[in-house]
């Protein structure tokens, strides 16, 4: 089976380490200064040329109230007036990055995320979905996915029935523990019957996916109370779940030293709450998609890993990733072509860069053919758990084993130690191995040392 687990806790210890979760490769870690607006807009006037299909994701960094565990760029304020300077900049980016595009290039896909979206009000998100349409192609027959982030105690009945005239038909609800004690450790109190009510109306509004994200690791955490949140997760029937690691990083992320780290979880407890988790779901019907996500059989992510048209982006596993994605807002990044580009992080210094009609691009890279043929074979082995030699040699030209001589004892030893089956056709990720299936792409990563996996979370 496409979705089957095995649990190998001696493997498990073996082969967890940090590293990266590939929604890119190279990853961001690798964005350097010497890309600026200037390769943008040649990029998308490349994109123009083929008609490539556009993805867009729009960043809205404003949360009224802050959560300790969170590590997105964010700014927490309850003076709603702070979104007013910020959209009024955001919609002269979306005036100039549409202005380098064909006004035919179908919007395939659109997600708002943050921050906390809702955080807009009715009036400023009808006027920014309005800016939107106004200058790009967004379908009006409900077949793309438009999807948003919502946060339950941010939004009502009448909320959801906006975001669905609007055009969104995709909501994703943060919801991490259902338990009182976790909720106030990482200051997010919220009920069960706040997220039951979203996700009715998401229900009666004819919203086509409901996504819920959990955390495991938080403190006060224990397998028995995390158990009790997901078997009450599950009776809501979410069409997708995502089950997160906490990755606890207060030296990059302040809001995480407000959490007292004795409050965290064993590492054994999290090894437990992740396996009873797997149990849980699996036993309710849900599929492992691979990298924390999970699905029923019958939503589109399930169908395309069965197809083989699976693939993995800035926004997670998708099925749209022949888009060109572009990332409008402060810290967005954008993925067209071979260019990984991303916004300054700096909400004032976005927002003056927009006042002087100026790009805010400050870092990313261009790909060469080494990176390509490497994000080849993660993108197959994150999203397929499989790589046939030949597609990869055809592709790019080259002898698989000899390129990749290098790392060919490590893959070995993985199939020594049954994660994987390594034959002269190919790899097949075993079911012992697809939990740990970053540490097999992290043996395809040129660039990662000890350094830089001090920047990831661990791998369970």
């Amino acid at each position: 089976m496409l979705n089957a687990i095995q649990w190998d806790s001696n493997l498990i210890r073996r082969y967890d380490q940090a590293g990266p979760r590939y929604t890119s490769y190279p990853t961001a870690v690798q964005f350097h200064e010497r890309v600026s607006q200037f390769d943008l807009l040649h990029a998308l006037r490349d994109s123009r040329k083929a008609m490539r299909p556009l993805s867009l994701y729009v960043h809205v960094p404003f949360c009224a109230h802050i959560c300790y565990y969170c590590a997105c760029n964010k700014v927490i304020t309850k003076d709603r007036g702070r979104a007013q300077p910020y959209l009024e900049k955001l919609e002269r980016e979306i005036e100039i990055i549409s202005h380098h595009l064909d006004p035919q290039q179908k919007v395939e896909q659109l997600h708002f995320g943050g921050g906390t979206p809702t955080f807009l009000s009715h009036d400023e998100l009808r006027h920014l979905m309005g800016h939107l349409r106004q200058h790009f192609n967004l379908l009006d027959d409900d077949s793309g996915d438009y999807s948003i982030e919502i946060d339950p105690r941010e939004a009502d009945w009448s909320t959801m029935g906006l975001l669905r005239e609007l055009g969104f038909n995709r909501v994703s609800l943060g919801v991490q523990d259902l338990d009182p004690a976790v909720q106030r450790a990482v200051n997010r109190l919220q009920t069960l019957e706040e997220t039951r009510a979203i996700i009715e109306a998401a229900r009666t509004l004819q919203f086509r996916s409901v996504n819920i994200d959990l955390i495991y690791g938080l403190p006060l955490q224990t397998p028995e109370r995390f158990a009790r949140t997901v078997d009450e997760i599950i009776a809501l029937q979410p069409d997708r779940l995502s089950l997160f690691n906490y990755a606890h990083l207060p030296e990059r992320f302040m809001p995480q030293r407000r959490i007292n780290t004795s409050d965290l979880p064993s590492p054994g407890d999290k090894l437990a709450m992740l396996h009873t988790s797997i149990e849980q779901l699996s036993a309710a019907g849900y599929r492992y998609i691979g990298m924390d996500h999970f699905a029923l059989p019958d939503d589109e992510l399930a169908s395309a890993q069965e197809d083989g048209s699976l693939q993995r982006n800035f926004q997670g596993y998708t099925t749209h990733g022949h888009c060109d994605l572009i990332g409008l807002g402060v810290s967005s990044i954008s993925q067209i072509g071979d260019l990984y580009c991303q916004n300054i992080s700096d909400l004032s210094k976005y927002q003056d860069s927009l006042e002087h009609s100026e790009l805010a691009t400050v870092r990313g890279l261009h790909c060469d053919d080494d990176d390509r043929l490497r994000r080849a074979v993660i993108q197959q082995l994150i999203c397929h758990f499989q790589l046939r030699f030949i597609d990869i040699e055809q592709a790019y030209s080259i002898e698989f084993r000899r390129y990749f001589a290098d790392i060919w004892p490590q893959l070995q030893q993985m199939a020594n130690d049954g994660l994987i089956e390594l034959n002269a056709q190919g790899i097949e990720v075993l079911p012992a191995g697809r939990l740990l299936v970053r540490s097999l792409c992290m043996l395809f990563d040129r660039y990662l040392n000890e350094l830089s996996r001090q920047r990831f979370s661990r791998v369970i």
